[in-house]
């Protein structure tokens, strides 16, 4: 689909969000945010900062105290009433002209391998992220573990990477590194996510860098400040090679670490 008609279809859902808020329709709101960041990933961010800007700002007010107090209030309202006098919602669905927006970028999975069809031959001609066939199959799938929590669609991942992306920055800033718990712990609303999205969640983050910018996946790291396993694959992913054995790929993990620091320090 063009940008144009995505960037359209895009501002109009706000649009309607934006009346759904100031209406204090709840249960709207909640379908037409989703709808938005399902319309967002089918452009890459550069082609849609404004818009994910003011996604941004309505996650404030769907999170706020007040927000979820009239969420309680209408669904108590609802419960109340007998089942005849209650109306179907109704969802606003993408125009038919939309690509199917429930599939969710396929980056590294548990194995550690890159799927072929989604590995880039350069810096400048990196491929999106491949859809699954299975929409139905990918929303209730659960990892051969039974553990793990269940895969995410692109949207819920593409507004997981925008406001990853905004902490990674600080991080960056500040000349440290962090880890998945930690992000947990200062970023409390982000859901626990299954490993594979971890990898395609850090792969979304450094996809809307611009050209020459150093890689905030490399800040992510495991144990003792050490190289995420699956940071080589990421890297690769986005045009950045990191060698063929153990010893190369940790150094030019380091080098990342180091420019990320140097980037990101006379920032904002």
């Amino acid at each position: 689909m063009e940008i144009a008609t995505i960037r359209r279809d895009l501002n109009h859902t706000l649009t309607e969000l934006g009346r759904a808020v100031d209406k204090l329709a709840v249960a709207r709101a909640a379908d037409l945010y989703a709808l938005a960041w399902q319309q967002a990933a089918q452009a890459p961010p550069s082609e849609t900062r404004q818009q994910r800007a003011r996604l941004a700002e309505y996650k404030e007010i769907l999170s706020s105290r007040r927000w979820q107090e009239e969420e309680r209030r209408q669904a108590a309202d609802q419960s109340s009433q007998p089942v005849l006098e209650q109306e179907p919602r109704t969802v606003r669905r993408p125009r038919p002209s939309a690509k199917p927006t429930s599939g969710r970028p396929a980056v590294v999975w548990s194995s550690g391998r890159v799927p072929e069809q989604s590995m880039p031959s350069s810096r400048g001609s990196r491929r999106r992220p491949a859809a699954r066939t299975d929409p139905a199959a990918t929303a209730s799938r659960r990892s051969t573990q039974g553990l793990e929590p269940a895969l995410l669609e692109s949207g819920a991942l593409w507004e997981i990477a925008t406001q990853l992306r905004s902490f990674l920055e600080q991080v960056a800033q500040a000349g440290t590194m962090t880890s998945w718990p930690a992000i947990r712990k200062r970023l409390p609303a982000l859901p626990r996510l299954h490993r594979d999205d971890e990898s395609v969640v850090l792969w979304l983050v450094d996809e809307e860098r611009r050209d020459g910018e150093p890689l905030l996946a490399a800040l992510v790291t495991v144990g003792d400040r050490q190289m995420h396993p699956r940071f080589p694959a990421i890297a690769e992913q986005l045009g950045l090679s990191t060698g063929q054995t153990p010893a190369q790929q940790r150094a030019a993990w380091g080098v990342e670490v180091l420019r990320a620091h140097q980037h990101w320090r006379h920032r904002r």
